[in-house]
C-alpha cells in the first residue's frame, strides 16, 4: 500500500505530495531558460533573496530546496535529548527531524481536532491550557520553541484562527520562548480566517 512504489507514467492525477508537481507551466520552463545558474553570486539569488526580505522583513535568508531541509537545520541547532517541541500536529517530516535531535515532539491539537463529527471553524488551533500545563509541567528551560502549523497539514489540513496565534504568543510572549510559524499553507489558513473570524 505504498504509493512511492506506482510508477509515475501510470498516474493521471498526482495527490501524493504538497511538495512539488510533475507539470511545470510556461512561466516556469522559460523560469529555467532565463535562470542565471552560476556557481556563486547569481542574480537569481539576490532577485530571490531582496523579495523574501521584503516579503518578511527578515534580514536573514538561508535557502533550502524544501521545508524538511530546513527543518533539520533548525532542529539540529534547537533540538536535543531532553527537549520538548509542541506544535498543533507536527507534520511526519518535522516530527522525524525533531525526534532525529533526540527531543520529542508533542502534538497539542484541540480536541475538536480530533472528532470528525466536529463542525468547529478552526480544528487547527493549538490547546492553549495544553500549552501552558506543558510549560508548568516540562518547565520553559525545556522548551526551545513552540511552533504552529497553519493549515493543519497532519489534522487533515485545518485552519487555524487568528485569536489562537494571538493566544499562542502571548504564552511564548510570558515564558520567553520563540514562536515559529510552519507557513506551508498560510494563503489557505488567511482566506478561512477572512471568512470564518470575526473582525
Amino acid at each position: 500500500m505504498n504509493l512511492f512504489l506506482i510508477p509515475a507514467e501510470d498516474v493521471l492525477i498526482d495527490l501524493l505530495t504538497d511538495s512539488g508537481t510533475g507539470a511545470m507551466s510556461s512561466e516556469q520552463w522559460a523560469g529555467i531558460m532565463r535562470g542565471d545558474e552560476s556557481y556563486a553570486g547569481a542574480r537569481s539569488y539576490y532577485r530571490f533573496s531582496e523579495r523574501l526580505k521584503e516579503v518578511t522583513g527578515f534580514d536573514h535568508v538561508i535557502p533550502t530546496h524544501q521545508g524538511r531541509a530546513s527543518e533539520r537545520i533548525l532542529f539540529e541547532l534547537t533540538g536535543g535529548t531532553g527537549k520538548v517541541i509542541p506544535n498543533n500536529n507536527h507534520f511526519d517530516t518535522t516530527r522525524a527531524n525533531i525526534e532525529h535531535s533526540g527531543a520529542r515532539a508533542t502534538d497539542l491539537v484541540i480536541d475538536e481536532g480530533r472528532d470528525p463529527r466536529s463542525r468547529h471553524p478552526f480544528k487547527g488551533n493549538l490547546d492553549l491550557e495544553k500549552l501552558e500545563a506543558l510549560f508548568r509541567d516540562e518547565g520553559a528551560e525545556r522548551i526551545p520553541l513552540v511552533m504552529v502549523t497553519i493549515t493543519n497539514n497532519s489534522g487533515g489540513g485545518q485552519p487555524v484562527s487568528l485569536a489562537n496565534l494571538h493566544g499562542v504568543r502571548k504564552i511564548c510572549d510570558a515564558h520567553d520562548t520563540p514562536m515559529f510559524l510552519d507557513a506551508c499553507r498560510f494563503a489557505e489558513n488567511a482566506y478561512f480566517i477572512k471568512s470564518r473570524e470575526e473582525g
